[in-house]
């Protein structure tokens, strides 16, 4: 334990001494590094509009493969493995060329949205695909969902019903893995943002490393922090909706 938590947290200690060093020839630390993540307006921009990527692709990947998954395994059994596949399919595909293959489609999609970064989110939602539907997948597979929905139905609860009050409050530990799993892959996600010329958190650490390494290195520390305490934060939700489950 004491081998592997120095071989995590010493690059950790490294990156931190690095972001509050001084530029320039003088010694010296500062905190300077840190505060440009809120004074630059670009740097500022930039992580505001990654959390609200993570945000909305969050919400829009539960939104359609919560609905799609519980239906299929209800209702069309033998679709699963087709719905299984084409979810898996982008982890099969390198990033770049579909990058390459949506080049044109984003063309559209920025002349009817508009060209703010939020656009990436039906991108990044494709993205997380493969990593959020093995998470819900086994999710649905510890619960018998048929049983649930049946009675559900027998005493008159809709389907809407049945998939919000019924099905996922009993799948949550796989809806808070598959979000954990999407902010993180959101936040750190380059290739997508960079070749579609948008303005996200890992493009302006890029750009702003050639001109200040501290501030960008200060950034990265700051992500991966964030990321941390989101999966602290799942852990303890978990733990806590476990407990509540075995003391009813």
């Amino acid at each position: 334990m004491v081998a592997f938590a120095a071989y995590f947290f010493v690059p950790l200690l490294a990156m931190f001494d690095f972001s509050i060093q001084v530029r320039g020839s003088a010694p010296g630390r500062t905190w300077d590094n840190w505060a440009l993540m809120i004074t630059d307006e670009d740097l500022r921009s930039s992580i505001v509009a990654s959390l609200l990527l993570a945000l909305f692709t969050v919400v829009l990947m539960v939104a359609l493969l919560v609905p799609t998954m519980v239906w299929v395994r209800l209702r069309v059994p033998r679709a699963k493995r087709l719905i299984e596949f084409l979810c898996l399919l982008p982890l099969t595909i390198p990033a770049l060329v579909i990058v390459v293959g949506i080049s044109n489609v984003y063309s559209w999609v920025t002349y009817l949205l508009g060209d703010s970064a939020l656009v990436l989110t039906f991108a990044y939602v494709v993205l997380v695909l493969p990593y959020s539907y093995r998470a819900i997948d086994a999710a649905l597979s510890a619960i018998d969902a048929a049983t649930l929905s049946e009675a559900a139905r027998s005493l008159g609860a809709g389907w809407f019903t049945v998939i919000v009050r019924i099905i996922m409050p009993n799948i949550t530990s796989g809806i808070l893995g598959a979000a954990f799993i999407s902010v993180a892959l959101v936040l750190g996600e380059f290739v997508f943002a960079s070749l579609l010329h948008f303005d996200t958190l890992p493009v302006a650490m890029a750009a702003l490393y050639k001109s200040n390494g501290p501030a960008a290195m200060a950034a990265a520390l700051a992500s991966m922090i964030l990321v941390a305490v989101l999966l602290v934060g799942l852990t303890f939700l978990s733990r806590d909706r476990h407990k509540q489950g075995a003391s009813s």
